[in-house]
């Protein structure tokens, strides 16, 4: 069987430029890919719940039930209830944009009325807004098209360490809304990293293009109380979330395997990334400097480990699909079906089945390599926990500080209004000013702040403790009302400024005195790893500190208990949902490769397959088009009869997609099928698949059909006259 490694170098080699290509070639011979899209995984957890089960799970007599606000304007209200509203911005909580023309499987739901129905795409990007709220930033994203009635759901797991795919069929005015999960096969087609997409800049499929606004407005349509007129302030902070969002897998991969397995060095070697996290957030993203402890406990361990499992680094594959204006060169919106239908096609070009193209590689040894893993384990550090983390740390009074003095140049006239400081030391340097009344300090600002160790703050704000002098002031920092912390994640308690020749001549026109500035900072940062190392010696070390998925939970919970304070209670119930899920993509291929593939959802589907003729297509087929759904299109799904006519219906474009392997990458008009990214789960890739003797019997079988319907044989060019969307839907009318 070819290797993964090959089969991902040949995807990418079919996609790229000759000069990218041999760059992406030469990463992806040595490193590691960090998902395989052919390898979706179970579609139903066997651990854990989404975040979206959980918020809006209700209980009744012990169980509990997924209830969801309608209209959708009202499930919006209530993801923003629970959500940190930014006081600067306009902005909802839950971003939104509208997509008329787009990408989705839900693309041709409204057609052809595309502008008074756009599908709406939401992304959650702000922090929780109470303690006992879930962590739902970068973690809810939702699709809604109102002509499908239906929801598409992607919400993280943090039990398994993942991203749930889940649908909500039913999602109408006097429907009855029903949760299930999502074919990951299917999704994971076209979300190649298990976790969201987005376009690149300018979005223009969204309303942030003036003239897709534009169509919306004329529409005349109102649309969940979002507007149509937007910037790209909304679909630039969807992207960045995404982007976000895409690093958790790998996060969750060196906290899982990246230290080793269970015993006690691994244990110390994840608690060591968890304390420098908490570090990190703590500090307000500041870069420390690891320590002596820090080399030894974690980058030594971690290193070795990585360069033993992936010796070649992790090849992380990117979150972007290409920006694509569907209205670009378009004067006026048709009024013809057929012209409206037509725009709506996407070029394969833009096809977010395309395999994504190799981002950036991690690697141990690089050195920014430990810098990105904690500010990547930083972001499961939910606000309202590093609040209540400060305010445990700044209640405690055993607790050393340390005093570092600063030489100073003060400026200032004898008749001035302020200070205007200028202080350094090796490694350190202090500027800011005080503002003065009657000759004395009554406040001011830090504007740069620079310490040993990596600290560097800006704009700390100074408020007068006590009494202020001629010469003498000390002061209270804080930064957003809070104490500002060192890069170390200990705490600046106090600002003391000496002023050493104060000017006491009414006739000098300026001075620039000596001075000095003493910052006091209370070292509260030992009380955390104090804990931690508690925490290590405890019988609850090994769930803590094991080789799973980040406990963000259960450790935030044991390092509060460990500070005397209860964790929050959680916010919401357990649902329980009896499902029986499709097979993945490669238990499918198995299965019917030896005859053995049954359904559960169609008791004629199993008898379908007798015949070779149609069994021919399951193998690679069934695993997105044998389902209950008809997005993507269920032409497998059903008796013999209805499998059979479903197929000679969807000929023409079956022909399309499986003629178009035999098509040059750069003159393709549809991308070809099965999925470039899906022929791993068939021990296979782009260029054994255009050869495979599987291929041509399925086109040959095609072609037999469309001969038999037209008295001649099918022609690409003649198919694709009028483009692929006037060709006849998969699915016939009913």
């Amino acid at each position: 069987m070819m290797s993964l490694q090959r089969a991902f170098q040949a995807i990418v080699l079919g996609l790229v430029g000759a000069a990218a290509a041999a760059s992406a070639a030469l990463a992806l011979d040595v490193a590691t890919p960090l998902v395989d899209p052919a390898d979706a995984g179970e579609h139903r957890p066997s651990v854990g719940h989404s975040l979206f089960e959980q918020l809006f799970a209700v209980g009744s007599d012990g169980y509990a039930q997924v209830e969801l606000p309608f209209p959708f304007a009202a499930l919006l209200a209530r993801i923003d209830a629970q959500l940190q509203r930014d006081p600067d911005s306009p902005l909802p909580p839950a971003k939104r944009v509208l997509i008329p023309l787009g990408r989705s499987l839900q693309r041709n739901a409204a057609a052809p009325d595309y502008f008074a129905y756009p599908r709406v795409v939401v992304a959650v990007d702000r922090p929780p807004a109470a303690a006992a709220a879930l962590l739902l930033k970068d973690r809810l994203f939702i699709g809604y098209q109102e002509q499908s009635a239906l929801l598409e759901i992607i919400s993280y797991n943090e039990a398994a360490g993942r991203f749930e795919f889940q649908l909500v069929k039913d999602y109408r005015s006097g429907g009855k809304p029903r949760l299930v999960y999502a074919n990951r096969s299917v999704c994971y087609a076209c979300h190649q990293n298990g976790a969201p997409i987005f376009s690149r800049a300018l979005w223009d499929e969204t309303n942030a293009n003036p003239k897709v606004a534009a169509l919306l407005l004329a529409s005349g349509q109102h649309f969940y109380g979002i507007s149509p007129g937007r910037g790209i302030d909304v679909p630039y902070a969807i992207d960045n979330a995404s982007e976000r969002a895409n690093a958790f897998s790998l996060m969750q991969r060196l906290w899982r395997d990246g230290c080793g397995a269970a015993d006690a060095s691994a244990q110390r070697c994840r608690a060591g990334l968890f304390s420098a996290a908490l570090r990190y957030a703590l500090s307000g993203s500041q870069s420390w400097t690891p320590d002596a402890t820090f080399a030894q406990a974690v980058a030594l361990p971690l290193r070795a480990q990585a360069r033993r499992l992936w010796p070649g680094g992790l090849a992380v594959a990117s979150a972007d699909i290409a920006n694509r204006n569907p209205l670009q060169g378009v004067d006026h919106w048709p009024t013809e079906a057929a012209a409206r239908l037509a725009l709506a096609n996407v070029p394969a070009r833009f096809d977010p089945l395309l395999p994504r193209p190799l981002e950036r590689v991690w690697q141990a040894d690089s050195p920014p390599a430990l810098r990105q893993l904690v500010q990547g384990l930083a972001e499961f550090v939910a606000a309202p926990d590093r609040l209540l983390l400060a305010s445990l740390l700044s209640r405690s009074s055993a607790v050393a500080t340390r005093r570092l003095a600063i030489s100073c140049r003060v400026d200032a006239a004898p008749a001035a209004s302020r200070w205007s400081l200028r202080c350094a030391a090796p490694a350190s340097a202090l500027t800011g000013t005080l503002s003065l009344h009657g000759g004395r300090p009554t406040g001011g600002r830090l504007t740069r702040l620079l310490l040993p160790g990596g600290t560097a703050l800006n704009g700390v704000e100074l408020r007068v403790s006590g009494q202020a002098t001629a010469s003498a002031v000390a002061l209270l920092p804080s930064v957003d009302g809070q104490p500002p912390r060192t890069a170390d994640g200990d705490a600046l308690a106090l600002v003391e400024i000496q002023r050493r020749q104060p000017a006491a001549n009414a006739d000098r026109q300026s001075a620039d005195d000596e001075g000095e500035a003493t910052l006091l900072i209370r070292q509260e940062f030992a009380i955390v790893e104090q804990a931690i190392d508690r925490l290590l010696a405890s019988s609850e070390a090994a769930s803590l500190f094991g080789p799973t998925p980040f406990p963000r939970q259960k450790l935030f919970a044991a390092l509060f208990a460990e500070l005397g304070s209860a964790a929050p209670a959680p916010c919401c119930q357990v649902v329980k949902e009896p499902l029986a899920p499709p097979l993945p993509a490669r238990a499918i291929a198995a299965a019917a490769a030896s005859g053995s593939l049954t359904t559960a959802s169609s008791a004629g589907t199993a008898s379908a397959f007798a015949d070779p003729t149609l069994r021919a297509f399951q193998p690679y087929c069934a695993a997105c088009h044998q389902s209950d759904e008809t997005f993507p299109p269920n032409f497998l799904h059903g008796s013999a009869a209805e499998v059979n006519a479903r197929l000679r219906h969807c000929a023409p474009r079956l022909y399309v997609r499986l003629a178009m392997a035999d098509v040059a990458p750069a003159q393709r008009a549809k991308t070809p099928m099965p999925p470039a990214s899906m022929l791993p789960a068939f021990a296979s890739d782009p260029q054994a698949w255009r050869s495979s003797p599987l291929r041509a019997g399925l086109l040959a079988q095609v072609e037999q059909w469309l001969r038999a319907e037209t008295g001649q044989a099918p022609q690409l060019d003649t198919l694709l006259a009028n483009g692929y969307e006037a060709l006849r839907p998969c699915l016939p009318a009913h």
